[in-house]
């Protein structure tokens, strides 16, 4: 299979103080989001910010605004929105995005399968707020971006799958060196990968040093890969040089030429993922729109 690039240009902590190349505007995610395009990606993970203070937004608007902005130059290149708990808990916050509607729908929307402690704070994810997401979710013809951070929230998606709240084709990612959470060792991620539902696709993900790690497995290895400033502001392990989105995104392209892998286009992974074609339809095909 092709090799899916999925980019991550922004998240919720780098800051302009942390890294000047952390895109926060619309207009610079969607610059950054064009520039990746141009190398080649096939989805992107995208996180909002209050454009005047830089902080994480859940707001439906500001997703808007910069959905809007990457469809005028991409009509389906594939687009997750955050539904992360690390700063807003609360079902009503969290689920906003999911309201956009028309060219502004988003294709996918983060779901992470339980809460998850990180160096300093807490990402919380109850249980009855997970399955209202993937409810939601399901309702609105929005496809969950499976989020799993240990064996045991692959187990967990099984269970979401067993009470009919998500189904086929799953896509995952496998997030991998959060300290609380699997290592990145070939261990761990193999775990992960054996213990996925049938008919799932699967990224990996290196947080910090382990980006480039988890990248070059997932390479060889026949999965895809999650990249970009959210995971990692470092270009190099001894963190010597501060990353470009665009740095990493062509990193990829030189580990993926070197497996003797092309990198998926939007429109195949769309056909896999069961999504509408793009160019205005968006989200699930079984959606009338």
């Amino acid at each position: 299979m092709d090799l899916i690039v999925n980019f991550t240009p922004t998240g919720m902590i780098p800051t302009k103080d942390m890294t000047p190349h952390v895109p926060i505007s619309a207009s610079e995610i969607a610059e950054d989001v064009h520039a990746a395009l141009e190398i080649g990606i096939t989805m992107v993970h995208l996180h909002a910010r209050d454009e005047i203070t830089g902080e994480p937004t859940y707001h439906a608007e500001a997703y808007g605004r910069i959905i809007e902005k990457i469809r005028e130059f991409s009509a389906d290149l594939i687009l997750c929105v955050s539904l992360s708990g690390r700063n807003f808990p609360e079902l009503e916050k969290r689920s906003e995005p999911l309201q956009l509607t028309g060219s502004l729908k988003p294709d996918m929307g983060s779901l992470t399968l339980s809460s998850v402690n990180f160096n300093r704070t807490a990402s919380i994810s109850e249980p009855e707020i997970i399955q209202g997401l993937a409810r939601l979710m399901q309702e609105r013809d929005i496809l969950p971006e499976l989020e799993a951070f240990d064996a045991g929230m692959i187990n967990y998606a099984k269970y979401l799958a067993h009470k009919g709240l998500i189904e086929g084709p799953h896509y995952f990612n496998l997030l991998l060196g959060n300290i609380a959470c699997a290592q990145p060792d070939l261990l761990h991620l193999g775990v992960m990968i054996r213990d996925l539902p049938e008919n799932s696709i699967w990224s990996a993900a290196g947080i910090g040093n382990a980006q480039l790690a988890m990248n070059s497995i997932a390479i060889a290895y026949g999965g895809g890969v999650r990249v970009g400033l959210e995971d990692n502001i470092w270009f190099d392990t001894q963190r010597t040089k501060l990353a470009r989105n665009a740095d990493l995104v062509r990193r990829v392209h030189t580990l993926a030429e070197a497996n003797e892998r092309q990198v998926m286009a939007p429109a195949t992974l769309r056909g896999l993922l069961g999504l509408q074609a793009g160019a205005g339809l968006y989200g699930r095909a079984s959606s009338g729109g």
